[in-house]
């Protein structure tokens, strides 16, 4: 008896996660659905070779505004990627309530009580931002914007930071890209 409620369980389980999965990937978009790009700047200037390789081999439009993009091309992902995300495509600001009314005595009586206390602004940009800790060491990422999620990635070193590997890379990545949007 009690390994029919087991099995009972565990069915429901898989029939749940069995319409679950359809669900979560009708939220990201996934290989077959990107069409433009966005390249965000990587370390020695391969964001330059991939753009012209992906341009040059037709495989997905490149745009200069990351509002048109349907993925991004990034040689990192954690902190420093959200906090550049959320600069290039600002999530919406949330509706604020009206603060309520206070009288002219009470705003005086305020600014009286504290007249050297202001809002501190920190006036240095966030360092996570221009950091080049945490870059990957060859490791390419395309990002859904909307999801967050990545896409697709490649481990694809440059043997140089000279021109001639740079763009060899760059060819060898969008080499491995055509082949897996065929696959898919």
């Amino acid at each position: 008896m009690g390994s029919m409620k087991g099995l009972k369980l565990g069915s429901s389980k898989r029939l749940a996660l069995l319409f679950l999965c359809p669900a979560a990937l009708v939220c990201a978009a996934g290989l077959p659905d990107v069409h433009t790009v966005y390249v965000l700047k990587m370390s020695k200037g391969l964001d330059q070779f991939l753009a012209s390789r992906l341009t040059e081999g037709h495989v997905f439009q490149i745009v200069t505004d990351p509002k048109l993009a349907d993925a991004i091309f990034t040689d990192q992902i954690g902190e420093a990627f959200e906090l550049r995300l959320d600069e290039l495509l600002p999530p919406p600001e949330p509706v604020k309530p009206a603060p309520p009314a206070k009288d002219e005595k009470a705003k005086a009586s305020e600014a009286d009580l504290i007249p050297f206390v202001g809002d501190t602004v920190n006036k240095l940009d966030n360092p996570a931002m221009k950091s080049g800790f945490g870059r990957s060491k060859g490791t390419i990422f395309l990002v859904d914007p909307k999801s967050k999620q990545v896409v697709w990635s490649m481990y694809q070193p440059p043997k140089s930071a000279t021109s001639n590997d740079m763009n060899r890379t760059a060819t060898d990545i969008v080499s491995r890209l055509k082949k897996d949007l065929k696959a898919k």
